[in-house]
Protein backbone atom coordinates (compact mmCIF):
# COMPACT_ATOMS: atom_id res chain seq x y z
CA UNK A 1 0.00 0.00 0.00
CA UNK A 2 2.76 2.49 0.71
CA UNK A 3 4.55 2.07 -2.24
CA UNK A 4 0.96 2.24 -4.56
CA UNK A 5 0.72 6.05 -2.60
CA UNK A 6 4.22 6.70 -2.85
CA UNK A 7 4.35 6.03 -7.14
CA UNK A 8 0.46 7.82 -7.07
CA UNK A 9 2.14 11.22 -4.98
CA UNK A 10 4.90 10.96 -7.42
CA UNK A 11 2.91 11.08 -10.60
CA UNK A 12 1.02 13.91 -8.97
CA UNK A 13 4.48 15.50 -8.22
CA UNK A 14 5.40 14.91 -12.40
CA UNK A 15 2.44 16.26 -13.71
CA UNK A 16 2.76 19.46 -11.27
CA UNK A 17 5.74 19.81 -12.36
CA UNK A 18 5.08 19.60 -16.70
CA UNK A 19 2.05 21.69 -15.97
CA UNK A 20 4.91 24.57 -14.40
CA UNK A 21 7.07 23.86 -17.31
CA UNK A 22 4.78 24.23 -19.65
CA UNK A 23 3.08 27.49 -18.04
CA UNK A 24 6.71 28.70 -17.58
CA UNK A 25 7.63 28.16 -21.30
CA UNK A 26 4.11 30.16 -22.62
CA UNK A 27 4.62 32.66 -20.29
CA UNK A 28 8.83 33.66 -21.89
CA UNK A 29 6.67 32.68 -25.08
CA UNK A 30 4.35 35.47 -24.13
CA UNK A 31 7.32 37.91 -22.91
CA UNK A 32 9.18 37.15 -25.97
CA UNK A 33 6.12 37.59 -28.29
CA UNK A 34 5.86 41.04 -26.33
CA UNK A 35 9.02 42.39 -26.48
CA UNK A 36 10.24 41.64 -29.94
CA UNK A 37 6.48 43.49 -30.85
CA UNK A 38 7.78 46.22 -28.69
CA UNK A 39 11.70 46.20 -30.33
CA UNK A 40 9.39 46.13 -34.02
CA UNK A 41 7.36 49.24 -32.92
CA UNK A 42 10.62 50.71 -32.24
CA UNK A 43 12.28 50.15 -35.45
CA UNK A 44 9.36 51.34 -37.01
CA UNK A 45 9.47 54.89 -35.66
CA UNK A 46 11.52 57.24 -38.15
CA UNK A 47 12.44 60.45 -37.67
CA UNK A 48 10.88 63.02 -39.96
CA UNK A 49 14.43 62.72 -41.99
CA UNK A 50 14.28 59.55 -42.46
CA UNK A 51 10.27 59.95 -43.60
CA UNK A 52 11.54 62.30 -46.02
CA UNK A 53 14.21 60.69 -47.42
CA UNK A 54 11.74 57.32 -47.83
CA UNK A 55 9.16 59.58 -49.54
CA UNK A 56 12.31 61.28 -52.18
CA UNK A 57 13.21 57.17 -52.69
CA UNK A 58 9.91 56.57 -53.81
CA UNK A 59 9.27 59.40 -55.59
CA UNK A 60 12.83 59.35 -57.65
CA UNK A 61 11.78 55.30 -58.54
CA UNK A 62 8.23 56.38 -60.13
CA UNK A 63 10.20 58.72 -61.73
CA UNK A 64 12.35 56.19 -63.36
CA UNK A 65 9.45 53.93 -63.67
CA UNK A 66 7.95 56.69 -66.11
CA UNK A 67 10.72 57.35 -67.69
CA UNK A 68 11.42 54.02 -68.54
CA UNK A 69 7.55 53.39 -69.73
CA UNK A 70 7.82 56.74 -72.23
CA UNK A 71 11.47 55.35 -73.45
CA UNK A 72 9.59 51.70 -74.46
CA UNK A 73 6.66 53.80 -76.13
CA UNK A 74 9.02 55.94 -77.94
CA UNK A 75 10.93 53.13 -79.39
CA UNK A 76 7.67 51.01 -80.30
CA UNK A 77 6.53 54.02 -82.17
CA UNK A 78 9.61 54.58 -84.41
CA UNK A 79 9.39 50.79 -85.04
CA UNK A 80 5.94 50.91 -86.22
CA UNK A 81 6.91 54.10 -88.29
CA UNK A 82 9.79 52.68 -89.79
CA UNK A 83 7.90 49.00 -90.66
CA UNK A 84 4.97 51.77 -92.16
CA UNK A 85 7.76 53.37 -94.08
CA UNK A 86 9.08 50.06 -95.44
CA UNK A 87 5.31 49.08 -95.98
CA UNK A 88 5.00 51.72 -98.21
CA UNK A 89 7.98 51.53 -99.85
CA UNK A 90 8.28 48.62 -100.84
CA UNK A 91 4.37 47.80 -101.55
CA UNK A 92 4.79 47.47 -105.14
CA UNK A 93 7.85 45.12 -105.68
CA UNK A 94 5.89 42.50 -106.33
CA UNK A 95 3.82 44.26 -108.89
CA UNK A 96 6.87 45.75 -110.73
CA UNK A 97 8.57 41.88 -110.36
CA UNK A 98 5.44 40.53 -112.11
CA UNK A 99 5.79 43.58 -114.72
CA UNK A 100 9.57 42.75 -115.72
CA UNK A 101 8.90 39.63 -117.85
CA UNK A 102 6.52 42.25 -120.37
CA UNK A 103 8.99 44.45 -120.06
CA UNK A 104 11.50 42.03 -121.27
CA UNK A 105 9.04 40.62 -124.23
CA UNK A 106 8.66 44.19 -125.34
CA UNK A 107 12.50 44.66 -125.76
CA UNK A 108 12.35 41.52 -127.97
CA UNK A 109 10.00 42.97 -130.18
CA UNK A 110 11.46 45.94 -130.24
CA UNK A 111 14.65 44.44 -131.41
CA UNK A 112 12.91 42.17 -133.65
CA UNK A 113 11.16 44.91 -135.65
CA UNK A 114 14.65 46.27 -136.58
CA UNK A 115 15.46 43.71 -139.10
CA UNK A 116 11.53 42.93 -139.58
CA UNK A 117 9.84 42.88 -142.87
CA UNK A 118 6.23 42.39 -141.97
CA UNK A 119 4.61 44.52 -139.68
CA UNK A 120 1.77 42.84 -138.93
CA UNK A 121 4.28 40.21 -137.52
CA UNK A 122 5.18 43.30 -135.15
CA UNK A 123 1.84 43.90 -134.26
CA UNK A 124 0.78 40.82 -133.42
CA UNK A 125 3.70 40.54 -131.09
CA UNK A 126 2.63 43.40 -129.52
CA UNK A 127 -1.06 43.12 -129.11
CA UNK A 128 0.41 39.23 -127.46
CA UNK A 129 2.21 41.21 -124.98
CA UNK A 130 -0.84 43.39 -124.17
CA UNK A 131 -2.89 40.49 -123.28
CA UNK A 132 -0.67 38.99 -121.02
CA UNK A 133 -0.25 41.99 -119.30
CA UNK A 134 -3.91 42.89 -119.39
CA UNK A 135 -4.65 38.76 -117.81
CA UNK A 136 -2.03 39.30 -115.66
CA UNK A 137 -3.42 42.60 -114.23
CA UNK A 138 -7.03 41.65 -114.17
CA UNK A 139 -6.34 37.62 -112.09
CA UNK A 140 -3.86 38.42 -109.88
CA UNK A 141 -4.53 42.26 -108.96
CA UNK A 142 -8.09 42.57 -109.77
CA UNK A 143 -7.84 45.69 -112.34
CA UNK A 144 -11.24 45.64 -114.18
CA UNK A 145 -11.45 47.73 -117.84
CA UNK A 146 -14.80 49.07 -118.26
CA UNK A 147 -16.75 51.66 -120.73
CA UNK A 148 -18.01 50.09 -124.05
CA UNK A 149 -20.77 52.14 -126.49
CA UNK A 150 -23.63 51.27 -125.55
CA UNK A 151 -23.17 51.08 -121.63
CA UNK A 152 -25.52 52.92 -119.46
CA UNK A 153 -23.53 56.38 -118.16
CA UNK A 154 -22.81 56.62 -114.35
CA UNK A 155 -21.57 59.93 -113.46
CA UNK A 156 -19.68 58.39 -110.36
CA UNK A 157 -17.95 55.97 -113.13
CA UNK A 158 -17.49 57.70 -116.36
CA UNK A 159 -16.59 61.56 -116.82
CA UNK A 160 -18.95 62.90 -119.86
CA UNK A 161 -16.66 65.15 -122.45
CA UNK A 162 -19.53 66.05 -124.35
CA UNK A 163 -23.36 64.98 -125.07
CA UNK A 164 -25.50 64.76 -128.42
CA UNK A 165 -29.43 64.56 -128.42
CA UNK A 166 -30.50 61.22 -130.20
CA UNK A 167 -34.13 60.73 -130.73
CA UNK A 168 -34.14 56.79 -130.16
CA UNK A 169 -32.55 57.29 -126.99
CA UNK A 170 -34.49 56.40 -123.75
CA UNK A 171 -32.26 57.17 -121.26
CA UNK A 172 -28.49 58.40 -121.01
CA UNK A 173 -25.71 56.35 -122.64
CA UNK A 174 -22.28 55.86 -123.96
CA UNK A 175 -21.67 57.40 -127.36
CA UNK A 176 -18.58 57.32 -127.94
CA UNK A 177 -15.62 55.62 -125.28
CA UNK A 178 -12.31 57.97 -125.90
CA UNK A 179 -10.16 56.62 -122.64
CA UNK A 180 -11.72 53.45 -121.25
CA UNK A 181 -12.17 53.42 -117.38
CA UNK A 182 -10.24 51.26 -114.83
CA UNK A 183 -11.61 49.62 -111.44
CA UNK A 184 -9.49 48.09 -108.89
CA UNK A 185 -12.08 45.27 -107.34
CA UNK A 186 -14.83 47.58 -106.67
CA UNK A 187 -12.70 51.05 -106.83
CA UNK A 188 -12.84 53.39 -109.20
CA UNK A 189 -8.87 54.46 -110.07
CA UNK A 190 -9.46 55.87 -113.18
CA UNK A 191 -13.01 57.48 -114.58
CA UNK A 192 -13.67 56.36 -118.61
CA UNK A 193 -13.83 59.58 -120.61
CA UNK A 194 -16.72 59.57 -123.47
CA UNK A 195 -19.46 61.01 -125.27
CA UNK A 196 -22.48 60.64 -123.67
CA UNK A 197 -25.71 60.13 -125.84
CA UNK A 198 -29.16 61.65 -124.06
CA UNK A 199 -33.01 62.13 -124.78
CA UNK A 200 -33.80 64.59 -127.01
CA UNK A 201 -35.12 67.87 -124.59
CA UNK A 202 -38.80 68.45 -125.06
Amino acid sequence: MADKENKENQTEETKDKAEETVQAEAEVKTDDAKNSAEENKEEKKQTPEERIAELEKEVADLKNQALYKAAENDNWRKRMMQQKEEAVAYANSSLLSDLLDTIDNFDRTIDAAKDAKDAKSIADGVKMINKGLVALLEDKYGLVAYGKPGDEFYPDEHEAIGRVEDEKAKKETLDQVYLKGYKLKDKVIRHAKVMVKVPVSK
